[in-house]
């Protein structure tokens, strides 16, 4: 037997499960996972460890509700340990559930019901007045192709410059955040995570590749070869939006000359020493030095989790936390 877990930003995978049962009756080997805004990526991955363990079969569905969005990252991670046995499909609607559970008295891989679910899930998106229905294309399209072979050192492509649209320190890194609203507003054609210790790390630079979002490329490369792209005149027609874990990764690139004008911070976990100044941004004294390096190199430090929300003035969240131990 297979069995399904359904995933997603907050309580929706709980709810559309509750849908699934009133439909269906009683779901058998099928749990909801919730990712909740006070969590992080681990506490995701342990709870999705918990449901995996209860299903009590190592054949499992994931269904997902964002490709690249944390619920996916987590996923990605418990389907490496065994892709053979389970296979996990982005975009959860409820008739993709439905199509799912119903599947699992005749299907008895996960690869096959994700195979046999997604037509299921796209055609029942369906829109009144008819007119408005899209007419899928019998024509396909081919992907936008780069430069072909190498590019001779020296080449100078466009105007021979990096375009940093978006550089954000986020210690998550690519999530659902950054892969949905942040590529949308910015409209970059490669994500680059820049850290020195995650391009060590062959499963997470596997798993951050994987989480880019339609059109974009996802890489990651250490320091010192975001210095070099950005003296490179081949990468004058790329728009990059950068990634980095800490502001202190950030401070070393543009020390080393990358031009860096506006950092946005986005998301700094809360760790053992860590003084939450913010809903989503925690710091520390090192952190509050490196901040002020920055400042005085010249860079303006945009506050923001997410594209709606109102900048916030970083240096008078860090003030307000004196009482705590931050100093200015």
């Amino acid at each position: 037997m297979v069995g399904i877990i359904v995933a997603s930003h907050g309580e929706f995978a709980a709810g559309i499960k509750q849908s699934a049962s009133m439909i269906l009756g009683e779901l058998e080997q099928v749990e909801s996972v919730v990712f909740m805004p006070s969590e992080g990526p681990d506490d995701l991955y342990r709870k999705l460890q918990e449901a995996s363990g209860k299903l009590g079969t190592e054949e499992i569905l994931f269904l997902v509700d964002l490709w690249g969005g944390s619920p996916f990252n987590q996923s990605n991670r418990l389907f490496e340990e065994s892709p053979e046995t389970r296979a996990i499909v982005a975009g959860l609607n409820l008739p993709m559930l439905l199509e799912a559970y119903s599947n699992k008295d005749d299907m008895t891989k996960a690869h096959e019901i994700a195979k046999a679910i997604t037509s299921a899930a796209k055609e029942e998106i369906k829109v009144r007045p008819e007119e408005l229905q899209p007419v899928e294309s019998t024509v396909k399209t081919e992907e936008k192709k780069g430069q072909q072979g190498t590019i001779p050192p020296g080449t100078v492509i466009g105007d021979g410059k990096l375009k940093i649209v978006l550089a954000r320190v986020d210690t998550r890194l690519l999530h659902g955040q950054v892969a949905t609203t942040w590529t949308k507003a910015t409209n970059p054609d490669r994500i680059i995570v820049v850290s020195d210790d995650v391009s060590k790390d062959d499963m997470r630079k596997k798993l951050i590749e994987q989480a880019a979002p339609p059109g974009v490329r996802a890489h990651v490369i250490p320091l010192d070869k975001l210095v070099e792209i950005s003296k490179d005149t081949r990468f004058g027609d790329t728009k990059a939006l950068l990634l980095f874990e800490n502001p202190q990764d950030a401070l070393k690139v543009i020390e080393k000359g990358v031009e860096i004008k506006e950092l946005n911070l986005g998301s700094m976990a809360h760790s053992v020493g860590k003084v939450l100044i913010s809903t989503s941004l925690s710091v520390d004294q090192e952190d509050v030095e490196t901040y002020k390096k920055l400042r005085d190199l010249g860079v303006k430090f945009d506050v923001r989790k997410v594209v709606a929300d109102k900048p916030a003035d970083l240096f008078k969240l860090i003030a307000s936390k004196a009482n705590e131990g931050l100093k200015l």
